[in-house]
């Protein structure tokens, strides 16, 4: 049974359409990532399932029970805002304490702060629990908001884009936090980012949205490695896409290519001679050098252009005769339009 079930979900505000039909079913334990650009209607999807949302059309399960017209607190759902929404007067302790009243959880005082205790001791923030609000850092509030929506034990964590207020060091280690964490509770969890490395790094599925509507689910490395359509495959990183008589010059692995091709810039390689298949000459015209990596554009002699990335990039001369090929299988053709 699926931890999580969308059923036909829409949404509209006036002539604008949030949400369009959505199904999706999240397993238990599962980490499931709504990713895609501004406006797309992923916040709109997520707090749908927080009850803050009413759908217009469609039905929304939690734990096999119907909640699409249940209130927000009836849901056994937890919400993390971007915000963090803690109370700066409060200790730590009590911040996470509130989640256990706001929820009227039935122990007492001391029974809420022996499970507070518990789970800042996990979250590595017991040594922090007589400590205000704003005497923390932005990745030590990240911590216990965390920890306060933790503590109910909800049968669904939805997170709100919950890094964004993080510099990109703690963002990077945030990361795993978030999905040690989650794993560690065996909640299931709903998040919604735009960014694509954060979506990559932790989720163990993700839905891909754009204009109301999911393009895409599948692992993280299906969504990336195997995109059905152009968007997805130009909002997932960056991407080569060849059309019209290009198409002909590749080999695919067993799959005809009509119409248009995807080739991500790292499953290029340059040489100096030509492989069996899928190897093109060409010049390097252009090198952005980022450190572990380059950033080629290469010039086909064939008069077309691609981005290569070269990981642990060798010094080349730009006038040097390379050639660059790709496997079969890295040449993915593109389902739709």
């Amino acid at each position: 049974m699926a931890a999580v079930s969308i059923e036909n979900v829409s949404k509209r505000y006036g002539e604008t359409v949030a949400l369009s039909g959505i199904n999706l079913e999240i397993g238990p334990g599962e980490i499931c990532f709504l990713l895609g650009p501004s406006g797309c209607g992923k916040t709109t999807l997520l707090r749908a399932v927080a009850g803050f949302v009413e759908p217009d059309e469609g039905r929304i399960f939690i734990g096999g029970g119907e909640v699409t017209r249940m209130p927000a607190h009836q849901r056994g759902a937890a919400m993390m805002f971007q915000s963090y929404a803690l109370w700066p007067h409060l200790t730590v302790e009590k911040n996470v304490t509130f989640g256990l009243e706001e929820k009227k959880h039935r122990g007492g005082d001391q029974d809420n702060a022996l499970k507070a205790k518990e789970v800042l001791g996990v979250l590595r923030m017991d040594a922090y629990a007589k400590r205000r609000v704003h005497e923390l850092s932005g990745g030590q509030q990240q911590r216990v908001a965390l920890a306060r929506a933790l503590v109910v034990r909800p049968r669904c964590l939805l997170l709100d884009e919950p890094l964004s207020n993080l510099d990109s060091r703690l963002r990077v280690e945030m990361r795993g936090e978030i999905r040690r964490l989650c794993k560690e509770f065996g909640v299931t969890a709903i998040y919604v980012s735009h960014d694509q490395k954060e979506a990559l790094a932790i989720g163990d599925r993700v839905a891909v949205m754009d204009g109301g509507r999911i393009r895409q689910v599948g692992s993280p490395l299906e969504v990336y490695r195997q995109p059905k359509s152009r968007f997805v495959a130009e909002f997932l990183g960056e991407t080569n896409l060849m059309e019209g008589d290009a198409v002909g010059m590749f080999v695919t692995a067993g799959v005809t290519a009509r119409g248009l091709v995807s080739i991500r810039p790292e499953a290029w390689r340059l040489g100096g001679a030509a492989e069996a298949v899928n190897s093109f000459a060409g010049r390097i015209m252009e090198t952005v050098y980022l450190g572990e990596m380059a950033r080629h554009r290469f010039g086909l002699e064939r008069g077309r252009e691609i981005i290569v990335y070269e990981l642990n990039p060798r010094p080349r001369g730009e006038n040097d005769k390379l050639y660059a090929t790709v496997d079969p299988s890295d040449v993915v053709p593109i389902i739709e339009p």
